[in-house]
């Protein structure tokens, strides 16, 4: 319990300091024809720009990257298998708007349905995939809705696991730009869906089928990831776009466009915005940390590691000018708690701190017990004599 406290003391105090040097989001003034739009660094979580990003608004088929994120998730459980043969219900096969045309009973791949519904939004796989995973597609929406409680999507609500909005309920599938960001992020935690969001063209059916990627960025844009597109009448235009760059991957979400190139013109803004602005570095000590000289331990000395290895999110300007210090114990008394604080990793850019990393213990440290503390000094004297 004690153990647990430490380590938990550790991270707030990490955490203070580094929210203290969050940065502005929403500084800059960028000309967007996106009525709701939110611009967030996929590693570190941070909003570096947002408008209305917590209007309630319909979401379209970017819905789907809920729908891709339990997929996965099914996947990476072993709930559903990667060599698995997925079948279209009746239900699936009579879904309209962007669609494969499965037929009933009609089996495809489970990489051909993934692909289907990344490049080409396919709702029919979409609903193939939901039923494969929780049976039927109702079951599936309270799993997305579960799941979209656990992520902090707070003003979010799915009725469906498509975004089409043809049903009575329509109105009730509501989500916003920071809770796409949100879930955007977490679906890229799963690096096996880059393999289908970077795909432009592609086919099924043994190439009888022909895909185009409604994410016009992934041949338009240098660093593109991914990640969805949206549009229904009363949706409007949606998308919510990733690119790397330099190491960095930055997660763009526009809401509500009035038309295609809004969309796109809004979303490559934001992610220029990000990457003229911003700069991701990740803390390294100068050299090897340690050793620590552990006194009356079980062991006598004890390597240290820095508490976090999480990247920090910075001015691009102050890039060049990180440098990070270590201050370190020379020894230390038994017992040492795995997660005790054993020195400072300091980031600075200039005369800026930027993080207090703590440096601690790997692992536990016992303290020999007084008999084995005599039976070392015995030893000793004997060697000695």
């Amino acid at each position: 319990m004690e153990m647990r406290k430490r380590i938990a003391v550790i991270v707030l105090i990490f955490s203070m300091v580094m929210s203290a040097l969050m940065l502005p989001a929403g500084a800059a003034e960028l000309a967007l024809k996106a009525p709701s739009a939110v611009l967030m660094d996929a590693a570190t979580g941070t909003v570096l720009y947002e408008s209305n990003e917590h209007e309630r608004l319909r979401p379209a088929s970017v819905t789907k990257i809920m729908t891709l994120l339990l997929v996965m998730e099914a996947l990476d459980s072993g709930k559903i298998g990667w060599d698995d043969m997925v079948t279209a219900s009746a239900a699936a096969a009579a879904k309209g708007g962007s669609q494969v045309y499965l037929k009933e009973g009609e089996q495809m791949t489970m990489d051909e349905m993934l692909k289907a519904v990344v490049v080409s939004s396919a709702n029919d796989c979409a609903t193939a995939l939901a039923e494969h995973v929780a049976g039927s597609e109702s079951v599936f929406v309270d799993m997305m809705n579960r799941r979209a409680q656990e992520l902090g999507m707070n003003d979010t609500h799915f009725v469906n696991c498509t975004g089409l909005d043809d049903g009575a309920d329509a109105g009730e599938h509501l989500t916003t730009a920071y809770d796409i960001a949100l879930m955007s992020r977490e679906l890229l935690r799963h690096k096996a869906i880059r393999k289908y969001t970077t795909i432009w063209m592609d086919t099924v059916r043994d190439g009888k089928f022909g895909l185009s990627n409604t994410n016009k960025l992934v041949r338009f844009y240098n660093g593109t990831t991914g990640l969805k597109t949206g549009f229904t009448s009363a949706a409007g235009y949606c998308m919510s776009a990733t690119a790397v760059r330099d190491g960095m991957e930055l997660i763009a979400v526009v809401m509500h466009c009035a038309s295609s190139p809004d969309r796109f013109e809004s979303a490559k803004a934001l992610l220029d915005y990000g990457f003229a602005t911003y700069a991701l570095v990740t803390p390294e000590a100068p050299g090897e940390l340690g050793p620590v000289q552990v006194k009356l331990g079980k062991t006598s000395e004890i390597t240290p590691v820095p508490a976090s290895t999480e990247p920090i999110l910075i001015d691009k300007n102050l890039k060049n000018s990180v440098t990070t210090t270590v201050e370190l114990a020379d020894t230390v008394s038994a017992p040492v708690e795995k997660g005790q604080k054993l020195g400072t990793m300091t980031v600075k850019a200039g005369e800026k701190t930027l993080a207090s990393i703590p440096i601690v213990a790997p692992e536990r440290v016992e303290r020999l017990t007084w008999w084995q503390i005599f039976g070392a000094i015995l030893r000793r004297a004997c060697l000695t004599a």
